[in-house]
């Protein structure tokens, strides 16, 4: 039995899962607003769990950051009282055993690389396309982090082949830099090419709706959007040349996606002929707490 968190801003979730990864249990509360409640919670769950479940063989948390090597301190979290604390220290030595933490985008790449889309894929490269857009690496179904935790951490670098007339004005990210990959491969991403091109804000959502219908403007940038990817994706198979790369995230439900990116990728691929294969997230939203249940695999 793997116990596995997901940690939002809102809310958190815990589940258990079956050695087979058969979904045995779950449940959610709200996310405490303070450290010492975060912890006592946490270990509150785990007690509720193992209470009907038995003793759990790995207990594993997705978090909306990452573990500085440097400090062993979270970093980067969107749950603000997290940074700068040893979550991993105050949890393993209250619960007397192990606990594993990873960024939840890792997680949503571990799980679709053991049972998910990616499943007996030599290196899966999970990628996740909501609000921004973050990634994971795992071969052979081990999770790649790197000694500054920055691993899959692909949506800060720059857009391949930026050109002001093609591409539009420079965006600037929240990270302090500008024309990183997120800005534009993102719902946010395509919210902002609607908005330069007619003035108008839509959501991600309805601009897909509006390209279904055949609106020029919507079509525009959903191509747009389709050679923003191509370029960002091409850029890593150059460099890593996955076997599969598993979509998330919202943007992840758009189905053309399937249809026009492999062979809009491949025309950037260094290479005289390219496949590269996309694929959808077998679990969804599920695929991060999943993952974090496998942390310890």
């Amino acid at each position: 039995m793997r116990i596995g968190f997901d940690i939002g801003g809102t809310k958190t979730e815990i589940c258990v899962l079956s050695s087979s990864g058969d979904l045995i249990w779950n449940h959610r509360i709200s996310t405490p607003k303070r450290y010492e409640d975060f912890v006592t919670a946490i270990l509150e769950l785990v007690n509720l769990a193992e209470q009907h479940h038995g003793q759990a063989d790995a207990i594993g948390l997705g978090l909306p950051g990452a573990i500085s090597p440097a400090t062993g301190l979270i970093k980067n979290a969107n749950c603000a009282f997290l940074n700068g604390r040893d979550l991993q220290h105050d949890l393993t030595s209250q619960l007397g055993r192990a606990v594993n933490l990873a960024n939840d985008a890792n997680c949503f790449a571990l799980s679709e690389a053991i049972d998910g889309a990616g499943k007996d894929a030599p290196v899966v490269f999970g990628a996740i396309l909501g609000t921004g857009c973050g990634g994971g690496l795992v071969i052979h179904q081990q999770l790649l982090v790197g000694p500054n935790a920055v691993c899959g951490e692909w949506g800060h670098n720059p857009l391949p082949g930026y050109h002001e007339p093609q591409d539009g004005p420079a965006r600037a990210c929240y990270c302090g830099r500008h024309n990183c990959i997120e800005s534009y491969i993102s719902a946010t991403g395509l919210q902002h090419s609607y908005q330069l091109k007619t003035g108008q804000t839509l959501s991600a959502e309805q601009i897909i709706q509006a390209y279904e219908q055949a609106q020029p403007a919507a079509v525009d940038c959903y191509h747009q959007l389709i050679d923003h990817m191509a370029r960002s994706f091409a850029a890593l198979v150059n460099i890593l040349d996955p076997d599969v790369i598993v979509l998330g995230g919202g943007l992840s439900n758009v189905r053309q996606l399937y249809r026009d990116l492999p062979d809009a990728t491949a025309r950037y691929v260094f290479s005289d002929t390219a496949q590269v294969r996309f694929a959808q997230a077998k679990y969804g939203d599920s695929s991060g707490i999943r993952g974090a249940a496998w942390l310890g695999l």
